[in-house]
């Protein structure tokens, strides 16, 4: 599973910062690493500098195999905030997605097909 980090100009932290968040969704979406192939973060500042309730964004995508791309978004007072809400989010939305393709017996189903 790739992970790949993308800021805005506004966002202190560099590499440290995305490195925190690849460690971070690795262990978070660990037991959902066989069906995910690429996760993107997307970090921003909403009022650019100003202080602000909720003004950090976080946005996530994650590919999934053989899946429409999964995207969620969550705001917060602190970017590490908005980032485990919005990974938290990702793994409920992937969990529903995923099990959508399975019955209840564990078998695939006809969603599953390839058109």
């Amino acid at each position: 599973m790739q992970v790949q980090v993308h800021t805005d100009d506004h966002i202190q932290g560099g590499e440290s910062l995305a490195q925190w968040i690849q460690d971070e969704a690795g262990t978070r979406l660990a037991r959902l690493r066989d069906h995910i192939t690429r996760v993107e973060v997307f970090l921003t500042d909403v009022d650019a500098g100003k202080s602000g309730a909720e003004d950090k964004r976080c946005r996530i995508e994650a590919r999934v195999a053989s899946r429409q791309p999964v995207t969620v978004t969550a705001e917060a007072d602190k970017m590490a905030a908005a980032f485990i809400s919005a990974v938290d989010k990702l793994t409920r939305a992937l969990d529903a997605d995923l099990g959508r393709a399975k019955d209840r017996h564990g078998r695939d189903t006809i969603r599953d097909a390839q058109e």
